[in-house]
């Protein structure tokens, strides 16, 4: 049985003291869910996220890693400075890290792996274009990245791991896709998985919904078979996040 997971990636939103004004808002109605909950803040508000959270069991993700342990590579944050900080979990290939900041699988991959070489859960993003929908390869387009990104990951590593499908034409634009879309391509992921791995470890591996996900569609999107949880952009900065934490049941 899969535990559904709610996990609200901040952006570049909430500078250190906005965080905890809203952290302090809504930390009694997160703390305890039967879902496992994440806040995932910008770099230079997780020391704040992590104290006002340190007597809850939400636990606090990063937007972010490089591949690298330490060195010359200014403006960016190791796997070791994350952990050391407290951090247990760091998104990697979000679609606005692959499209405005030229990150490939092949890049990824290395993140992927060093995430998961410091203990870190790594939250992998996937996702095609509104063109590459319309032209009927959204399937190939998410099979490919999948089968990149996990190259050269074992099957016990690639447990550690939590997938997140976000449609990148649904990713801020008020568009969603419907529960049968984005079931359907989170049924294809863990085909692939499958095919990487086995079927123990694909029915494992949990697999999120993201894309304008809110209060009002979640428990639908949730109550799909291979659909875990979501990655809430918008809605995670908002009173109504916590309507999303108290929704849905382990798959």
């Amino acid at each position: 049985m899969r535990r559904t997971v709610v996990a609200a990636n901040w952006k570049m939103n909430m500078t250190p003291s906005q965080a905890e004004e809203f952290i302090n808002a809504i930390k009694t109605d997160i703390n305890g869910a039967d879902n496992e909950v994440f806040i995932i803040p910008p770099f230079i508000a997780i020391p704040k996220v992590i104290s006002l959270l340190e007597d809850t069991d939400v636990k606090v993700g990063a937007q972010n890693l490089y591949f690298e342990e330490k060195g010359a590579f200014t403006g960016e944050i190791s796997a070791e400075m994350l952990t050391d900080a407290g951090v247990e979990a760091v998104v990697i290939g979000h679609s606005e890290r692959r499209e405005y900041f030229s990150e490939d699988d092949e890049i990824i991959n290395k993140k992927l792996k060093k995430a998961i070489e410091h203990g870190l859960t790594p939250i992998l993003c996937c996702g095609e274009s509104l063109e590459t929908r319309e032209e009927g390869k959204a399937a190939e387009w998410i099979e490919r990245q999948i089968t990149q990104d996990f190259d050269g990951i074992g099957r016990e590593d690639a447990l550690k791991c939590i997938i997140a499908y976000e449609p990148i034409w649904a990713i801020g634009t008020g568009k969603v896709a419907t529960s049968d879309q984005a079931e359907e391509i989170c049924a294809k992921i863990r085909e692939k998985l499958t095919q990487l791995y086995d079927q123990e470890a694909a029915d494992g591996i949990r697999i999120l919904y993201g894309g304008s996900v809110n209060a009002g569609n979640c428990a639908e999107l949730f109550a799909k078979d291979n659909i875990d949880g979501g990655l809430i952009g918008g809605a995670g900065l908002k009173p109504e996040f916590t309507d999303i934490v108290k929704t849905g049941s382990p798959n």
